[in-house]
């Protein structure tokens, strides 16, 4: 403990002292040199020091951090200290992978792995690029000294027969060959893209990037050959060494491909001389052939699998690498034959999740063609499938196993698909695909599975995917019927999922969240998404009788009450859904709500009442913007002469519950007097129209606050005087300039509140 708390301390110094100052010190000559010396010490001894590595590198590298900042002539002796701890924090991680090896993974007693722990992994690797940087010559040959003999060693194990290779002592050696070889390439990837451009760096340190890549890349076939995936998938070892691969190339991407890396950079023409990789179409090449191995070869390796997969979109969502990637035939061939068959990854139940990111980006390469063409070539494994589950005629053939895995499989496609649409062009063509000729599948299997996750979760995430209008995508013509069909669609599916849930019981011991919570939630998001999409006109369902809206409204009502307000604060995505929802039907949506019957309409406001004390200010403002919609509502029907049925249903509730409006303006006069908010001017909004419409209960509450410093009758005068500024110069109206005239003496107010209180 005393030896960890030490190592704190020396991370902690260079935080309170810079260099500058510390070389003028007398003893820094003797201090650096016992510095260095403890800290090689402690490498060497790394199992007493697994916690304490990531501040002793901390220190150095924010020693070598300053250097281009030390002036005078005093040596900071760095130069002969750092390349010794680079030297001992890599040999410790060598004798680490030996130490595990020889622990044989028996449980107890033995070292914990960084390498299974990406947390301290990174924690680990974030130091080294300065202290590698500072003296990369000599860092990059103690690298290639320990990785060429490692890596011709691992090749020659590998080239052994299968039964040989078998064999526990050849498995033992292959396993710490691949240990160290992680490592190595983490080491490497970390170095490689520690700058943010290529010419960020001189071309020496250039050359020595394409020295260090070049090695790493003539693993790739190694690994990739299918005897050794065979032989070797299923060790973790070779999984770890994997994941430092994809790691690698995810570093060596960020730095050299794209426009401004092949103009400026050396390190191509080192590739071409050792690899025959002359730019950037080359590596990419070899990019993402390895990509389509993993997907193809490591399915059953979730890690692997996601790693890979990010690395692809990554590549794919980049401007120049996207363009690039087209001219690929690999990434052609992959957009023609890309079904389970072709990435046996897409069957894997624990992958599940990522065919939507795998479908998503496929399609992002997809759309950078103008054509329909390609897409409608595309959709036709889709169209097949879709095909087949619309003509299961029987309720049994419906239901049964292999079809609901087929369904959730096509939802979660279908999502990745939509959600890569980005414009009116691409949206279109998969929304003609779609509707109407594959719809009521999906208002069927709402019907039928409305009580399984697994099913509802995906396809109320494809439907609220559906309905998000993103970058204005939803735009149809004057004369289209598609946005109005849309929520007809959509509403549909809410209604048949909604109205069976509700009536459905939990069963023992059932989690809540994931059987009810969860499908609610997304039903709430779907909802919200579609009224906010500016693309439906809904006056026209109660024009021509349509109750799609109606319906809709009705079952998500239901919904929210059939939720305790605590359960709605007790989980976050439910709460943020909720309130965002209820903020939305506020604002445009008033008159329906007001319609409701008066326990209705006193449980959202008292679930807004709620949501106004949230410790999320996010959550807080939101309920204050839906009070003020409400209350300004109140506001204009009451100030109105003319009698509407609107009218009547608010005075109605007001006569069943008259404190509807004062009470919530009691919990805002309470938390701007008494309490301290960052958000005091979204809860100021509903303030001003709920004061208007409450003048009698805001003169009570007043007098009560005044009365209540009866025993300081200085304090008394000083507090009638702040209500007295605090309505100065308002009128009664609502119009933006009174608005802000009262936000304004409100700020006033609160400061003199405070100073009295």
């Amino acid at each position: 403990e005393n030896y960890h708390e030490l190592c704190r301390l020396l991370a902690r110094l260079k935080a309170n002292y810079q260099l500058s100052e510390l070389v003028q010190a007398d003893c820094y000559r003797e201090w650096i040199s016992m510095v260095a010396t403890f800290t090689i010490d402690s490498f060497k001894h790394w199992q007493w020091a697994a916690n304490s590595v990531y501040y002793l590198l901390s220190l150095w590298s924010r020693l070598v951090a300053s250097m281009p900042y030390l002036k005078g002539d005093v040596p900071s002796q760095l130069d002969s200290y750092v390349p010794q701890v680079i030297t001992a924090f890599i040999h410790s991680r060598m004798e680490l992978v030996r130490a595990l090896q020889q622990q044989g993974g028996e449980p107890g007693g033995g070292p914990d792995d960084p390498l299974d722990n990406e947390e301290q992994l990174t924690e680990q690797l974030d130091t080294l690029p300065s202290l590698c940087r500072f003296q990369l010559q000599q860092a990059s040959s103690y690298v290639l000294s320990l990785f060429e003999p490692c890596a011709k060693l691992y090749s020659q194990l590998l080239s052994l027969p299968t039964e040989r290779a078998r064999d526990a002592d050849v498995a033992a050696r292959l396993s710490q060959c691949e240990g160290e070889l992680a490592w190595l390439v983490y080491i490497i990837g970390t170095v490689l893209g520690s700058h943010l451009t290529p010419s960020s760096n001189s071309e020496a340190q250039q050359l020595v990037d394409a020295e260090l890549t070049c090695i790493v890349l003539q693993l790739l076939s190694l690994l990739d050959a299918p005897a050794n995936v065979q032989l070797r998938r299923e060790v973790r070892s070779n999984q770890h060494l994997e994941l430092a691969l994809l790691f690698f190339m995810q570093q060596f991407r960020k730095v050299y491909v794209g426009d401004q890396a092949t103009a400026v950079s050396k390190i191509y023409a080192v590739l071409q001389e050792r690899l025959n990789l002359s730019d950037h179409l080359a590596v990419l090449a070899v990019l993402m052939n390895k990509i389509i191995a993993n997907l193809k070869r490591r399915s059953d390796c979730l890690d692997i699998t996601e790693k890979t997969l990010t690395l692809l979109a990554d590549l794919a969502g980049g401007y120049s690498s996207g363009k690039l990637l087209l001219k690929l035939e690999s990434v052609h061939l992959v957009l023609a034959n890309h079904t389970s068959a072709e990435f046996p990854f897409l069957d894997v139940a624990a992958n599940s999740r990522l065919r939507t990111t795998f479908y998503c980006t496929l399609c992002k390469l997809l759309f950078s063609d103008d054509q329909a063409g390609p897409f409608k070539a595309f959709m036709k494994p889709f169209t097949e499938l879709m095909t087949q589950l619309r003509e299961q005629s029987s309720p049994e053939q419906f239901s049964s196993p292999q079809v609901c895995v087929a369904l959730v499989g096509a939802l979660r496609d279908l999502r990745g698909i939509v959600a890569a649409c980005s414009s009116r062009r691409t949206y279109t063509l998969f929304f003609e695909w779609i509707y109407p000729a594959f719809t009521p599948v999906f208002q069927r299997a709402a019907m039928t599975y409305y009580a399984m996750p697994e099913v509802t979760t995906p396809l109320l995430k494809l439907y609220a995917e559906l309905v998000y209008n993103k970058a204005q995508r939803l735009t149809f013509d004057s004369s289209s019927p598609n946005g109005i069909l849309l929520f007809r669609d959509a509403s549909a599916i809410v209604v048949a999922y909604g109205s069976r849930i509700l009536d459905h019981q939990l069963p023992a011991g059932a989690d809540p969240y994931a059987q009810r919570l969860k499908g609610i939630c997304l039903c709430m998001v779907l909802l919200t998404r579609a009224l906010s999409g500016n693309y439906v006109n809904f006056g026209v369902f109660a024009l021509y009788g349509d109750r799609a809206l109606s319906d809709c409204l009705e079952v998500i009502i239901k919904l929210c009450l059939s939720l305790p307000t605590e359960q709605i604060l007790s989980y976050t995505k439910v709460c943020k859904a909720y309130f965002t929802l209820m903020e939305l039907l506020m604002r445009n949506h008033t008159a329906t709500l007001v319609e409701l019957d008066t326990p209705v309409l006193q449980h959202i406001c008292s679930s807004l009442q709620a949501g106004l004390k949230s410790h999320e200010v996010a959550i807080s403002s939101q309920c204050a913007a839906a009070l003020e919609h409400l209350a300004a509502f109140h506001f204009a029907a009451a100030t109105d002469d003319r009698d509407s049925s609107v009218k009547a249903a608010l005075a109605a509730h007001l006569s069943r519950e008259p404190e509807l409006f004062s009470s919530q303006l009691a919990v805002l006069l309470n938390m701007i007097v008494f309490e301290d908010c960052a958000n005091q001017w979204s809860l100021s909004r509903p303030l001003l129209a709920l004061i208007l419409s409450n003048p009698s209960y805001f003169a009570s509450w007043k007098a009560s606050i005044v009365q209540q410093q009866a025993a300081s009758p200085e304090r008394q005068q000083k507090l009638t005087a702040a209500f007295e500024r605090l309505m100065a110069d308002v009128q009664n109206s609502l119009e933006a300039k009174n608005r802000d005239r009262f936000t304004q003496n409100l700020t006033v107010f609160r400061h003199d509140a405070k100073s009295l209180f």
